[in-house]
């Protein structure tokens, strides 16, 4: 029974990472991209490195592919992260069927200065004081 799971995380694994190199080159643009990258192939590691551990069965090999899970855990967001909002910011086309992009109404491609939503919210909201020379 245990060689069928390892069978199973290991092909499934090996599937995902080939969907993820497929979402590479069909989908349209950066971003959709490292959507696909990220998602698919940090899932695809993760389930080799669980049939890893279930194999070898040491803990040694256990603690290895933990830890190897962890950091995929941790830095595959967070460098798509980075690397989307870089593309964008050196002005990587967004694909036509783009519904929503939230950065435009918040980033000055001039200055490259980006405000958070928030101040534009509170500057929209805020009314002059007494105080105010206007």
């Amino acid at each position: 029974m245990i060689e069928f799971i390892k069978g199973t995380f290991v092909i499934a694994g090996a599937l995902l990472m080939l969907l993820a190199s497929l979402g590479i080159l069909r989908l349209p643009d950066l971003l959709t991209r490292m959507h696909a990258t990220t998602k698919a192939a940090a899932l695809g590691v993760i389930l080799v490195m669980l049939a890893v551990a279930m194999h070898f069965a040491e803990v040694g090999v256990a603690a290895r592919a933990f830890a190897i899970i962890v950091f995929i855990l941790m830095t595959a967001p967070v460098a798509a992260h980075i690397i989307g909002r870089a593309g964008y910011f050196v002005g990587s086309k967004l694909w036509s069927g783009t519904v929503k992009d939230e950065l435009r109404p918040n980033y000055d491609p001039l200055t490259h200065e980006l405000k958070s939503g928030h101040e534009t919210e509170a500057n929209a909201r805020r009314e002059p004081k007494e105080s105010d020379p206007s």
